[in-house]
């Protein structure tokens, strides 16, 4: 199943090219993943993000609809699709590493994450 969530574009997110600005879609893609999946302990080992529209004001909606691509022994896929009124500005894919709470290091998905995950886990 997709997970759609609303992320407010401020003002501030637009750069002196009057666009928002390219970092500031991650962080449009880490809030919707932190409201679909709540404070798993896990840390983005990788992230790209595919631009197909410029986003040129503030006080906005988009649209982040994300879902789980896959899932690994320590690791996840997600994707994300960031639109603005039906058109698609940006496609994100993270990678997230489940991590111990005390040291930071890698360890295995519990089977409560893996539970939540596979909710959302949606095969393209």
């Amino acid at each position: 199943m997709k997970f759609t969530n609303k992320q407010y574009v401020r003002w501030d997110d637009l750069d002196a090219m009057a666009h928002v600005n390219n970092a500031k879609y991650l962080t449009y893609a880490q809030e919707a993943r932190f409201a679909m999946l709540g404070s798993f302990n896990m840390v983005v080992a990788r992230a790209e993000v595919d631009f197909k529209a410029p986003i040129s004001e503030g006080n906005i909606f988009t649209d982040v609809s994300c879902w789980v691509e896959s899932i690994g022994t320590s690791s996840f896929v997600m994707v994300y699709e960031i639109s603005k009124d039906g058109t698609l500005v940006a496609r994100v894919k993270t990678v997230q590493v489940s991590v111990t709470e005390d040291t930071k290091s890698s360890r295995p998905l519990s089977d409560a994450q893996r539970e939540v995950l596979n909710k959302f886990l949606v095969a393209e």
